[in-house]
């Protein structure tokens, strides 16, 4: 894996992690850093001894959201267009979603309008009691494009999702657990160790099973009920670690 300028990689034990890595302008996202992501994320989807993909923030935030003035400066400096940095963050969710391993945000802090987009294209969040979550696309006279008027309201229902969103008002991790935007809220000085714990069940279980079940419940959500049911019924994923789950399940009878 080669090196980053915006963001820290590590690899153990069949977990990915990635700390986005600007904790002076709150881990904002520049053009250079929505590129590293995608770019590392494609690469996890490939390794098949990756199991969980884990991001997290440096500093008191996850991420602030877009950060116009780099994102003006690279437009300005004819690096990226505006187009190109919302293609590239479009990416990454996709990858996210498609990639065979389970995806987790951890947000340890400050968590805002892009970077909001992004936490709700993971497939779980665990969050710090002190963090503060919201969507301030309304206060800067910005309009979404990575999903926010469609995956927060699958995620709290259409009024709450309207609610957050009009009035730009962030809510705190306890609170984003109480109505369903996060898995759990934990004390900051927890969040490590909790997410650790979950990490720890994941692996423990089949990872093409989990990765067949990712592709289904994300196919359901996007396609309803009806189409959900009727692909799960039809699908055939190859699922070759059986016999060593049920073998392992035998002897710890």
């Amino acid at each position: 894996m080669k090196t980053y300028q915006d963001i820290l990689f590590s690899q153990e034990a069949g977990v990915a992690k990635v700390t986005l890595n600007r904790p002076s302008v709150l881990n904002a996202l520049s053009p250079n850093l929505i590129a590293e992501l995608a770019d590392v994320a494609r690469k996890v989807s490939l390794d098949e001894s990756i199991k969980v993909f884990v991001v997290t923030g440096a500093g008191r935030a996850w991420s602030a959201g877009v950060d116009l003035k780099a994102l003006n400066e690279s437009i300005e400096g004819g690096h990226f267009s505006n187009f190109e940095v919302m293609e590239m963050g479009a990416a990454f969710i996709l990858t996210l979603q498609a990639m065979p391993q389970v995806t987790i945000a951890q947000v340890n802090g400050h968590c805002y309008t892009g970077a909001t987009e992004l936490m709700l294209a993971f497939d779980l969040v665990y969050a710090a009691d002190e963090a503060q979550i919201g969507d301030t696309h309304t206060k800067w006279g910005i309009a979404p494009k990575w999903g926010m008027t469609q995956r927060l309201q699958q995620k709290i229902g259409l009024m709450k999702a309207m609610e957050l969103s009009f009035t730009a008002q962030p809510v705190s991790g306890k609170e984003a657990e109480r109505i369903g935007l996060v898995n759990k809220s934990v004390p900051l000085t927890e969040l490590e160790a909790t997410v650790s714990q979950v990490v720890k069940k994941i692996k423990g279980n089949s990872a093409q099973t989990i990765a067949a079940m990712k592709n289904m419940y994300y196919f359901g959500a996007q396609h309803g009920l009806h189409r959900g049911l009727e692909y799960e019924w039809q699908a055939d994923f190859k699922i070759t670690d059986r016999e060593e789950f049920l073998r392992n399940f035998e002897k710890n009878k």
